[in-house]
């Protein structure tokens, strides 16, 4: 497989970027098709397709699952065939995915769909013994745990999935404050529950912003030394990121929800599912907005709506 410098400094730029994307590497290709082994390409959040994977019709299907891929964060290995089988998109082995696409020339693709997603970030401020816990044990999480300062600005707080007060008093006010006011999707502070409450009576939130705020943080597991603290902080912050519902005396989670799907819509000259991002060709004819997976179908489909009725 040769190696596409222009793609690979891409992925890094985006990776450094804290961008999401999927990357799709042709790993088979029967002919005839377009596509040859080792060609790459990266799908982003918004649809787009960077490099080369296949004609238009092949990409439709590439966008859909990869789209979905980022919400679920799963790998998969895409297997791409005109032949129809009992029903649009069977599922094979485990990590693989059958997909029927009329519109290829009669090759097959295999494709392996990589979601590459940042690790989410976490700010701790408070060199404490319960920050300095936080801060050792969360990078086994798969997080990017930081130990920061209080003087941090909105922008800085940009994309930040989690911020955790452990200072025990010190310049906890301001990047509380900062954290809610950005909807930054967790916040926690370290503090009893008379103090956590005084502490946040005193901030310049709404009540829904003070509402948001963890206090006392974590989850109530008996935990009594900073270790045991951090593992109840980072065990709501899971809670948190995967929508469970906890109490926090007992935890009463349900199952997590099924990661939102992207939006997609029938083409209805092919029958191909094709993922309705901002470039997907459409056409209002017929008295209904209709999605394509290329404009070659759009264009037909146009044209047979301007026969005449009875015209063959």
């Amino acid at each position: 497989m040769s190696a596409n410098p222009a793609l690979e400094r891409r992925m890094a730029d985006l990776s450094a970027g804290q961008v999401p994307f999927v990357k799709a590497t042709v790993v088979r290709a029967l002919h005839p098709t377009s596509a040859q082994p080792g060609d790459i390409a990266l799908v982003l959040e918004d649809g787009r397709i960077e490099g080369f994977v296949g004609g238009v019709c092949a990409e439709a299907t590439v966008r859909v699952q990869a789209l979905r891929l980022l919400r679920s964060g799963e790998s998969l290995l895409l297997r791409i065939t005109p032949d129809a089988p009992d029903a649009p998109q069977e599922e094979g082995e485990a990590g693989t995915l059958l997909v029927a696409n009329p519109c290829l020339s009669g090759g097959e693709l295999e494709i392996f769909l990589e979601p590459l997603r940042p690790a989410p970030v976490v700010l701790v401020l408070g060199d404490t013994p319960i920050g300095r816990s936080l801060v050792a044990l969360g990078a086994a999480l798969g997080y990017d745990l930081r130990a920061v300062a209080e003087d941090l600005t909105a922008a800085e707080l940009s994309g930040v999935a989690a911020v955790v007060v452990a200072s025990h008093g010190r310049q906890e006010e301001g990047l509380l404050t900062r954290a809610a006011q950005a909807e930054v999707p967790y916040v926690a502070l370290v503090a009893s529950r008379r103090r956590g409450v005084a502490v946040l009576d005193d901030l310049d939130l709404t009540a829904e912003q003070r509402d948001r705020i963890h206090t006392p943080a974590g989850l109530w597991i008996g935990a009594r030394t900073p270790g045991e603290i951090a593992v109840s902080i980072l065990a709501e912050l899971v809670a948190s990121r995967h929508a469970l519902s906890v109490h926090t005396e007992e935890a009463d989670a349900g199952p997590a929800p099924a990661p939102t799907e992207p939006r997609t819509a029938l083409d209805p000259v092919c029958g191909m599912t094709v993922a309705v991002v901002g470039d997907t060709p459409y056409s209002d004819g017929r008295g209904h907005r209709h999605w394509f997976c290329s404009t070659g179908c759009r264009d037909r489909f146009e044209a047979e709506a301007a026969q005449p009725p009875g015209v063959p």
